[in-house]
């Protein structure tokens, strides 16, 4: 199916990062290449500014180390301005953890203009229905307002059809908008297009991964090979959710993890029809597959080929999920209000609310009903 042709890729994937490090080369997303455009202009010297980390603890609200970070790179001259900066911010709603989680990413920001600069872009966001919770994990109130911000957003509400479709994208994938090449965003969707993807399809596509209009032509050429071996057509339903999940990860992560999965003696159509119907299988980690497999197999005695193929399990948490719903099953068990032999895994795999309503109402009914019979 894709076996050969994702172990010839991972292989050349894992051949390369060694190639390049033996030819000198450097990692592009080195920090000089990225402080340039995030922090003040203006040379520093690469050495911890005491003043300003002091301010960036006292009044920022960062750990002591990330203000020696971040201070390395800006120096506040004004605290009068920066203090605007974070009133202004406060007012519109940002709490104290929000504004250190912003000035850790952007603190750029404290020499900006309040009243000329900041307030004008938060009008913006806020005329979108876009708060501090998105604001705070991303750089976009230092990108340009008019430039930048405005023809982005226009451009993708015309892809996307609504504000809400927006407020959806930006939600799920905060910092991708701030990181996208205004210049690549036609050409990003024309590519798609090129592919088969229909207009509706691209839509839900950019409000589940946004990221996928910054991503390499040829990149998103393999992603469509790729489903294409595992026997998914465009046409399907699941396609685009399939894809949203592949454009988050690196290709070699992808066969990585389906190869984990093979690992515990499942097959690679079973694998494949899993990733199909609950795509986030393989957004686990590795270490999170692995402990839920040993978990279903060793503590729940339950085979695995039987969990695959109800794929959407893998995605609860074990901990405040799986194990809760254990409990509750073994107590009702225990006092006779439910009968031992029950269909574990259909009672775990469905969501908390839904184990709520089906099993604590059947166990009520049954109570019931031994108590009229024994009347």
């Amino acid at each position: 199916m894709f076996s050969s042709t994702g172990s010839r890729r991972l292989l050349l994937l894992i051949r390369r990062p060694g190639a390049a490090a033996a030819a000198g080369g450097t990692n592009p997303l080195q920090p000089r290449a990225l402080l340039g455009h995030y922090y003040s202009p203006t040379p520093l010297a690469r050495s911890t500014n005491l003043d300003t980390a002091s301010y960036l603890v006292g009044s920022g609200g960062l750990s002591p180390a990330a203000a020696a970070v971040a201070s390395r790179w800006v120096r506040v001259c004004s605290t009068a301005k920066a203090d605007a900066v974070l009133a202004l911010l406060r007012h519109h709603g940002f709490s104290g953890a929000q504004i250190a989680q912003l000035l850790r990413a952007a603190p750029r920001v404290l020499l900006t203009d309040p009243d000329k600069i900041i307030r004008p872009k938060l009008r913006f966001f806020d005329s979108l229905g876009v708060g501090a919770t998105v604001l705070a994990q991303s750089n976009l109130i230092t990108r340009s307002l008019d430039k930048f911000l405005v023809p982005c957003v226009e451009f993708l509400r015309g892809i996307v059809g609504t504000d809400a479709n927006l407020r959806t994208a930006l939600t799920r994938r905060p910092c991708f908008l701030g990181r996208l090449n205004q210049k690549k965003l036609r050409p990003a969707v024309e590519n798609l297009r090129r592919h088969g993807l229909s207009d509706e399809a691209i839509s839900k596509l950019i409000v589940l991964n946004m990221g996928v209009l910054g991503m390499a032509p040829n990149r998103i050429a393999v992603i469509f090979e790729d489903l294409e071996a595992l026997g998914l057509p465009i046409t399907d339903p699941r396609f685009v959710g399939c894809f949203a999940c592949m454009s988050m990860l690196k290709p070699e992560t992808i066969w990585r993890r389906m190869a984990l999965y093979q690992c515990f003696g499942l097959s690679q159509c079973q694998v494949a029809r899993a990733f199909m119907t609950q795509p986030q299988i393989l957004t686990l980690t590795d270490g999170n597959i692995q402990r839920k497999l040993l978990f279903f197999q060793d503590e729940l005695k339950i085979a695995l080929p039987q969990v695959i193929a109800l794929p959407k399990i893998l995605t609860f948490s074990v901990e405040k999920n799986i194990l809760p719903k254990c409990a509750v099953l073994s107590l009702l068990m225990r006092e006779g209000k439910i009968q031992r032999g029950i269909n574990l895994l259909g009672r775990l795999g469905v969501s908390a609310k839904d184990f709520s309503e089906r099993i604590l109402n059947l166990a009520e009914a049954r109570h019931q009903f031994f108590r009229l019979k024994s009347l």
